[in-house]
């Protein structure tokens, strides 16, 4: 889920930033350090909105940089358990699918494409043996969030389904609407 955040913090602006106005330094300084962060509470921070408030510079001895007290909302990505998502294959493997989903990537574990028999093709395809139906890179996809765990970067991971009605490869529902008319 995306949410808008109303971050408080001291922003450090760097030198080279320093010289241009202030307002535009600062703004440099919050994409490069809070884009692209994760908050284990708060989610990955997307992108900056706007800056509402900075305060008057200090500068702490030994450092060239200014640090300004700043308010200023950002944007964050933070999917919750059992939320539906929409997104796209990006890799099919053996044991399963990844899908780009926002900014992240999460995992639907072969268990978890689909109600049938599934196997796996080197041509980099995953096919339910009943069904018929197949999932391949590129394919939009909807999918429920079953499992989030955003504590770092490094191991983040975002398990998903689409066993449950109404979630699936979007060339699913287009073949099943075609078998009604």
């Amino acid at each position: 889920m995306y949410t808008k955040l109303k971050v408080k913090s001291r922003v450090r602006v760097n030198p080279r930033l320093l010289g241009s106005n202030i307002k535009k330094s600062v703004k440099e300084s919050i994409r490069e350090d809070f884009e692209g962060m994760l908050d284990p509470e708060k989610g990955l921070f997307v992108a900056l909105i706007d800056v509402k408030d900075i305060g008057d510079g200090v500068i702490i001895p030994g450092d060239g940089a200014v640090y300004y007290d700043t308010t200023f909302n950002i944007i964050a990505y933070n999917p919750l358990v059992q939320e539906v998502v929409e997104g796209t294959i990006t890799e099919i493997a053996e044991f399963g699918a990844f899908a780009r989903v926002g900014p992240i990537e999460g995992l639907i574990h072969k268990s978890q494409v689909m109600d049938d028999y599934i196997s796996y093709s080197n041509t980099g395809t995953l096919t339910g043996k009943e069904t018929n139906q197949v999932l391949k890179v590129n394919d939009k996809i909807r999918a429920r969030v079953i499992a989030a765990n955003l504590k770092n970067l490094q191991t983040a991971k975002v398990g998903l389904t689409m066993r449950q009605e109404g979630l699936g490869a979007e060339s699913w529902f287009k073949k099943k609407k075609g078998k009604k008319k």
